[in-house]
């Protein structure tokens, strides 16, 4: 057992078993060994590889996205572009590159990063290097003022509490040592939670004895905040990530490390955990703080209509036979659904007079 999870298993041998969501938060967060605060994930010598990674077209079409997004705010003369978990900073130097075609733009924005890891930080720093970048532990922290804002794949990594549909009903499915003490396991709460307690976006009533639900509480508040500050402020968010447009039944929690599939109970701390994004249940607390929605639809069907092709064509120009090959796939990547193209989706939440934006169908 690995420093972390001494740490988690202390905890549980002085307080008993404890909840997915806080094992999550523990992993990913812990200040002293959390994965995000020592590592740099991303990359091919990392553990995973984002679409900003895959092609150079997904930050630039989300930054065109972003000054089309501004032409209908009615051209503020000042905004602020934020980016929430912003990786190594590829995304916002795409976007940027692109969103240098309409000059007024970038001179209304200032740009917010908003990022917990002190190692993403330095990285990002030094891919923008040149660029006046601000950064916030917190939304809260960015200055209220019109907001054009970009999520990819950040939902995904906030922690989600599970139930397990038992003969008595939803009970927490929590974590626990392992009978010699040297590692952990999952297992029930005896006492069942009513549906009412549980924070479950939707009815599960009905739900198959065994069904699992996951219930983000840290997304959802998100999306509540998110929809708040569009209302006021004006402005519009992007949500990429993958996930499903309606609850699921069923466990999507996941560990990977070194590109590959690990077990989620070992060795905390080194590896990515992420559940998949219930996006309906974005939406509604979005809306519930007086924004509108506008998706989610298939990441493919939407860089599809910003234009896709036409921006791999002008990139083909004058490009070697070998930088084709790589435009080719990366875009194909992006799109195809048998990759990334329909398990990701795009959800935008925005303020109620934005009813058309770029490559969205119009709120129901």
């Amino acid at each position: 057992m690995n420093a972390l999870g001494r740490r988690i298993a202390a905890a549980i041998r002085q307080a008993g078993p404890i909840s997915v969501a806080t094992y999550m938060a523990a992993a990913l967060g812990d200040p002293e060994h959390g994965y995000y605060t020592r590592r740099q994930p991303i990359g091919l010598s990392g553990d995973f590889i984002t679409a900003p990674e895959v092609s150079q077209i997904f930050g630039e079409l989300l930054g065109l996205w972003c000054a089309a997004t501004w032409e209908l705010m009615g051209r503020p003369p000042r905004a602020v572009l934020v980016e929430l978990g912003p990786g190594r900073g590829t995304l916002m130097a795409d976007a940027l590159r692109a969103m240098a075609a309409v000059p007024a733009m970038c001179a209304a924005v200032e740009i917010h990063l908003v990022e917990t890891s002190p190692t993403l930080r330095a990285v990002q720093a030094e891919t923008l290097r040149g660029i006046p970048v601000r950064w916030c532990e917190r939304l809260a922290e960015v200055p209220d003022a019109p907001l054009l804002l970009l999520a990819n794949e950040l939902f995904d990594a906030l922690a989600v509490r599970q139930f397990q549909r038992g003969l008595t009903g939803w009970h927490e499915r929590l974590i626990a040592l392992t009978a010699d003490g040297a590692g952990f396991r999952f297992v029930l709460s005896p006492l069942a939670v009513p549906e009412s307690g549980m924070g479950a976006p939707v009815s599960v009533a009905g739900a198959p004895l065994q069904s699992i639900v996951e219930v983000c509480p840290g997304g959802l508040a998100l999306a509540q905040e998110i929809g708040e500050r569009v209302a006021r402020a004006g402005g519009a968010a992007l949500i990429v990530d993958y996930g499903t447009a309606t609850t699921r039944l069923h466990e999507t929690l996941q560990a990977v490390r070194r590109h590959g599939s690990h077990p989620v109970l070992a060795a905390p701390g080194e590896a990515d955990l992420a559940a998949h994004v219930d996006f309906g249940a974005l939406a509604a607390a979005a809306r519930r703080a007086g924004a509108i929605t506008l998706g989610p639809i298939e990441q493919g069907v939407f860089f599809g209509a910003l234009g896709i092709a036409e921006r791999l064509t002008a990139l083909e120009r004058g490009a070697t036979p070998a930088q084709r090959a790589a435009l080719r796939s990366g875009a194909a990547r992006l799109t195809d659904p048998g990759q990334m193209g329909s398990l990701f989706k795009v959800l935008a939440i925005a303020h109620p007079a934005l009813t058309d934006l770029p490559g969205l169908p119009r709120p129901c």
